[in-house]
C-alpha cells in the first residue's frame, strides 16, 4: 500500500477513533450532565455519545479539521484539555501522540481486526480513568489543541473553514502546574502508532 494510501487509512480510522474518544473524557470526566448521553457500541464495547446539538456539532468540526492534517500526516499529538471555569486554568490533560508508520508496503493486518482490537483496549482504558484521577471541580470546561509539524501551518490556514479557525494557544493554557502524569494505553500497528496518556495538575485538589 502506497504511503499516500496509509496516510488516509490513518486519518479515516484515528479520526473515527478520536470522535468516539472525546465523548468518552467528557462523559467520564461529568463534564456535562450524564442525562444528556446516549449509551451506544463501537469497536464492540459500550461508549457513551452526548446528544446536545452544539457538542456535538463542536466535536464534529474539531474531527474534521483534525482529519485533513491527519491524511498528511502533520499532526504529531491532539490534546483534550480541561480547564476550570472560573480562570481557564488548566487541570487535566489528555493527550493522543500519533506518529504514522509508512515504512512498510504489506500489511499483516489487511481487514484491521488487529488494530479494532487496540482501539477497543484504548476505549475500554478511558471509562476507568476516572479513578486513577481526582475529582475535578464544578462546571469545568473544555478545549482541544493539536500539536504539528512546522510544514503544517500553511496547510492549516489553506484548508481550515472559516466558520471553524484553528488558532495559537494561549500560553496559560498550555502549561499544568506540578503535573502527575498517568500513562493509559499505547499502541503499534502496521499503519500508526498511538499513545494514549493524561496529566493532572497537583494543585486540583485545592480547588474543590
Amino acid at each position: 500500500m502506497e504511503a499516500v494510501n496509509r496516510y488516509q487509512v490513518s486519518a479515516d480510522i484515528l479520526s473515527e477513533f478520536l470522535e468516539v474518544a472525546i465523548h468518552g473524557i467528557l462523559y467520564n470526566r461529568s463534564l456535562y450532565p450524564h442525562g444528556v448521553f446516549q449509551r451506544r457500541k463501537k469497536y464492540n464495547v459500550p461508549i457513551q455519545v452526548c446528544l446536545h446539538p452544539d457538542v456535538t456539532i463542536y466535536i464534529s468540526r474539531i474531527v474534521e479539521s483534525c482529519k485533513i492534517l491527519l491524511e498528511t500526516g502533520e499532526i504529531e499529538k491532539i490534546v483534550i484539555i480541561i480547564l476550570s471555569s472560573d480562570n481557564f486554568t488548566p487541570l487535566e490533560r489528555f493527550s493522543f501522540e500519533i506518529a504514522h508508520n509508512v515504512s512498510h508496503n504489506k500489511t499483516s493486518d489487511e481487514y484491521l481486526f488487529e488494530m479494532e482490537a487496540s482501539l477497543r483496549s484504548f476505549l475500554l482504558k478511558l471509562t476507568v480513568c476516572d479513578a486513577m484521577l481526582k475529582p475535578l471541580p464544578e462546571d469545568c470546561t473544555w478545549t482541544v489543541h493539536i500539536h504539528t509539524r512546522d510544514s503544517a501551518v500553511g496547510k492549516i490556514e489553506e484548508k481550515q473553514t472559516k466558520d471553524f479557525p484553528w488558532i495559537e494557544a494561549e500560553e496559560s493554557q498550555t502549561v499544568l502546574k506540578d503535573p502527575l502524569l498517568v500513562p493509559l494505553r499505547a499502541m503499534k500497528s502496521d499503519y500508526f502508532k498511538l499513545q494514549l496518556f493524561v496529566e493532572e495538575t497537583g494543585e486540583k485538589g485545592q480547588m474543590i
